[in-house]
């Protein structure tokens, strides 16, 4: 689980700290004094969240507008509030957070809270595949792009990742690679849906495939997607749309016309 920590009280960001890692021994923990570091944290570096614990009194952005900011690039990172004034509680909620702790931070006020996330994390699970969508469709297994044996495997893939997990069955994407659903292409079809399998698999990722009788679809959870990102509204994501959106294959261009409308 990562855990970002917002507190400018020295003793009382150690106090968190400990409390923290009592409740979670195993976190990935940042822990920062001001709220430009913790968004220095978020969109410079990358760091995505499962919780952030934010003080509410702090100097210069308080706790309440850094939430806004932090919901804004982060919108999946569950907010919990720690403060030692109960007057700020109504403001707080406000804002709909996962949860309010009052000062001093202790594990088991911290186990209450991450048992009651608004949006739970999928405890050691990482997405062991990267989908890039901007531009060309590319595939990653950490910095590896994978290697598909066929041109047509990848574009299954890239069709499963367009529809957001949604199932599509042979005839579907037959009509999608060759606009043609007969027997004789349902065979070749079979071979790509093999080959995908396998690259999956030899990546260690074959969870992302979902296969039910007739349907294909990807597990959207298992995937880290700027397309999906978008969508949930980050901010780098949005950032990093182009104009371009998997520019190598045409029956993307319904998809790019919708991102088109959501850029204004």
């Amino acid at each position: 689980m990562k855990i970002l920590m917002a507190d400018d009280e020295p003793s009382a960001l150690a106090i968190l700290g400990r409390a923290v890692l009592e409740a979670v021994p195993d976190a990935e923990i940042r822990s920062v004094s001001i709220a430009a570091e913790a968004l220095e944290e978020i969109r410079d570096r990358g760091f995505r969240p499962d919780v952030a614990f934010l003080d509410i009194k702090m100097p210069g952005i308080s706790g309440l507008e850094m939430a806004k900011d932090v919901r804004e690039l982060s919108p999946r990172t569950n907010i919990v509030f720690v403060t030692a004034f109960s007057d700020y509680a109504m403001d707080a909620m406000e804002l709909h957070p996962s949860g309010y702790i009052m000062k001093p931070a202790t594990k088991e006020k911290i186990c209450v809270e991450l048992q009651n996330l608004r949006f739970p994390p999928e405890e050691g699970k990482r997405h062991r595949i990267r989908v890039q969508c901007f531009g060309n469709f590319e595939a990653f297994a950490g910095d590896q792009p994978l290697r598909f044996e066929f041109s047509h495997s990848k574009e299954i893939f890239a069709y499963l990742v367009d529809r957001q997990g949604a199932s599509v069955n042979t005839g579907a994407l037959c009509s999608v690679l060759w606009d043609d659903d007969s027997n004789s292409r349902k065979s070749q079809l079979r071979k790509y849906i093999a080959d995908l399998r396998h690259t999956l698999g030899s990546a260690g990722a074959k969870d992302v495939f979902i296969k039910s009788r007739n349907n294909f679809a990807v597990s959207t959870d298992a995937i880290d997607c700027d397309y999906y990102r978008f969508l949930w509204g980050e901010v780098p994501a949005v950032n990093a749309y182009n104009g371009e959106y998997m520019a190598q294959y045409s029956w993307a261009e319904m998809t790019l016309g919708s991102l088109e409308n959501r850029r204004g």
